[in-house]
């Protein structure tokens, strides 16, 4: 198949963050299986991170892990000093915490800010320079369908992941020259631990399921978008928020 055409990765090394359960863990695997080398980052999840190399390792693929916390500058340096060269940066770690918003505290604020928004601009600011070097690159961020509908209860996560659609707009204009591209995805309820009746209240589940396909998806139907955009076959997409949300935003 010609590059255009493919959706391969083989050749290339993928740092995904958070990628010890749900989606991140869905795009390792899947990253894997199109042949890219996968950095599984994790955050004192150390059972749960072997878990995930060893089954990529058991379906022929090639990983490790590395245990760093992305909202923390010099973890960062040490984490991508450990990865080594890093073709596709998938920016997947994320917090999410359902608090009125009179009753939100700054350390509320910062925590969910810290992880969801400025996580993502020190592993683009660590990655980027090799990148431009290269003059290649791909930077997929994770943001939500709540960073452009706004939710009651979800002040500081909306506002995050409105932050992440902004500075992946961003990112894409200043180094789409260098022949990088950096998109994001904005998914809608996906059927992970972050999201349960565990965590979540039944008023929240109710908002979640109603849109048009009554239901969350699964992590592997958001890899396929993360996927598709780390792949040659999205060489035209640039600062783009792609949407698998089953119809609660229609553009």
């Amino acid at each position: 198949m010609s590059p255009t055409t493919s959706l391969s990765l083989a050749g290339k090394t993928a740092l995904v963050t958070g990628a010890a359960t749900g989606i991140g863990r869905a795009i390792a695997q899947m990253f894997a299986q199109a042949g890219a080398r996968v950095v599984v980052n994790h955050l004192h999840q150390p059972e749960a991170s072997r878990a995930v190399v060893r089954a990529i390792a058991d379906a022929g693929g090639d990983a490790f892990a590395i245990d760093a916390d992305v909202a923390r500058a010099a973890e960062v340096r040490r984490l991508m000093d450990e990865a080594g060269e890093v073709h596709i940066l998938v920016n997947n770690a994320g917090i999410i915490q359902e608090r009125a918003f009179l009753d939100t505290t700054e350390e509320d604020w910062d925590r969910v800010l810290d992880v969801d928004l400025k996580a993502v601009f020190l592993t683009s600011r660590a990655a980027l320079p090799g990148m431009v070097a290269r003059g290649s690159g791909v930077i997929v961020n994770l943001a939500s369908d709540l960073g452009i509908l706004g939710r009651e209860m979800y002040a500081p996560y909306c506002a995050a992941k409105a932050g992440v659609i902004g500075l992946t707009r961003s990112l894409a204009r200043e180094f789409a020259p260098h022949g990088i591209r950096v998109n994001a995805i904005a998914p809608g309820p996906v059927n992970t631990a972050m999201v349960s009746l565990e965590n979540m209240s039944p008023e929240w589940m109710e908002k979640e399921l109603a849109i048009p396909q009554h239901r969350v998806a699964e992590p592997e139907e958001i890899a396929a978008t993360a996927l598709f955009l780390a792949s040659d076959l999205s060489r035209f997409y640039c600062g783009q928020v792609l949407g698998p949300n089953g119809g609660s935003v229609m553009p």
